[in-house]
């Protein structure tokens, strides 16, 4: 069982794990052992509570394909057991990060003294900038 929060769960048997070959520059070992994780996870097939599902659907996320399949790979590491760690970590953080929700933002103005010190600095700029004119006789 993968845990989201106090009481939503995934179970092992939702998530595709598959151990591929690592990319990147070769070593003596990484020609020879799959160590790489490529996890799946399909979204609208899981036993997440529908408000999860909406909004991980509606989540513009490179990892999200079309079809509503999270895909996860995982190569930092050398070993397997690491590796897969990593996948069902980052995995747990999507889903998490959908259930916070933004603090509304509540308009300010600005102080009465920022607008006359801001159109302070605008009547000495214009004074200045009249100063380069050409000169009346």
């Amino acid at each position: 069982m993968l845990t989201i929060s106090n009481n939503v769960s995934l179970s092992e048997d939702e998530i595709e794990i598959e151990a591929i070959r690592a990319q990147g520059s070769g070593g003596q070992k990484v020609n020879k052992t799959s160590a790489a994780i490529h996890l799946r996870f399909d979204i609208a097939a899981s036993s997440l509570p529908p408000f999860y599902k909406e909004r991980l659907l509606a989540l513009k996320d490179s990892r999200i394909t079309k079809e509503g399949i999270v895909v996860i790979k995982s190569q930092q590491h050398r070993s397997r057991e690491q590796n897969k760690e990593e996948a069902l970590e980052r995995l747990v953080e999507l889903i998490k990060s959908v259930n916070v929700s933004k603090k509304k933002r509540i308009a300010t103005k600005p102080t009465k003294g920022s607008v006359k010190k801001r159109l302070q600095s605008k009547k000495k700029q214009g004074e200045k900038k009249k100063l380069r004119g050409k000169v009346a006789d």
